[in-house]
């Protein structure tokens, strides 16, 4: 007699934030990326084991490359550092991305984690052209081929979901297929293989509410000002007051449907 046993899924989630912007986000949002990330995947997936690691601390990333097998699937959260910054941190981040791509890895790659996982792919992130989604991004569209791609099924076709991100991918990794995009970001949605990995890269962001984004965005309010992402106080009132009429309409299970996509692909 031979038993298969089912075996719960064991999902590494790789932290996006330096400890400074931890304690903003926790502060904030009530929670860091990794934190909230878990939190959602687990409301999804409520069996399945969490390991969170920061790549900027040399033993965690260490001690998960040498335990990489024992992972399903790995998630690189959102962030609020600059890649052109260009940090010793920055290119621990990068560094570990790299390393995970020599392994069979299927990742999700949300914001930052998408811009971190292209730039370690070959690909260029760099600031925004036409702007910056500040908490919202609004009317991303799927494309054909992203029609067809498992992390957007049963996913509307055109979205309105929580963001916040400055920079953007503007040169594709090779062999990349672009699968969303909206007015502000060509690229919303990447589908991509680099090594033997294969990752799922979103610029926005399934796993935040929006009174989440609206606390960051006033915790940001004298930089957004001061840098003209707004001209005036009244602006940036009105935008908040957009982004809670946005909240009232946030469907959990459309907000979150990539994430669980994502799950499922690791169960198939």
């Amino acid at each position: 007699w031979k038993f298969i046993l089912m075996t719960d899924l064991n999902i590494l989630i790789v932290e996006g934030n330096n400890l400074e912007d931890n304690q903003f986000f926790v502060k904030a949002a009530g929670a860091s990326c990794s934190d909230n990330l878990k939190r959602l995947v687990q409301t999804l997936e409520p069996t399945c084991s969490i390991k969170v690691i920061n790549p900027g601390l040399d033993n965690e990333t260490k001690e998960a490359l040498n335990n990489m097998s024992n992972y399903d699937g790995i998630i690189f959260t959102g962030g609020a550092m600059r890649l052109n910054d260009m940090t010793d941190e920055i290119k621990k981040h990068i560094n570990f991305a790299s390393n995970c791509f020599k392994f069979s890895n299927k990742i999700l790659a949300i914001c930052w984690g998408l811009q971190i996982c292209s730039t370690a792919a070959g690909g260029k992130v760099l600031p925004g052209k036409k702007g910056a989604h500040i908490g919202v991004a609004s009317d991303v569209e799927i494309n054909e081929k992203g029609k067809k791609n498992p992390i957007f099924k049963n996913k509307k076709l055109k979205f309105t979901s929580p963001a916040f991100n400055f920079d953007e991918v503007c040169e594709l990794p090779d062999g990349a297929t672009l699968l969303a995009s909206d007015k502000i970001n060509d690229v919303m949605a990447l589908y991509f293989k680099s090594g033997k990995s294969e990752i799922w890269g979103l610029q926005y962001h399934p796993d935040y509410e929006y009174w989440q984004m609206i606390n960051i965005s006033e915790g940001r309010k004298e930089r957004l000002l001061k840098n003209k992402y707004f001209k005036n106080e009244i602006l940036f009132k009105n935008h908040m007051d957009f982004l809670k009429s946005e909240e009232k309409k946030l469907d959990f299970t459309n907000r979150t449907c990539e994430v669980r996509n994502w799950l499922n692909i690791l169960k198939n």
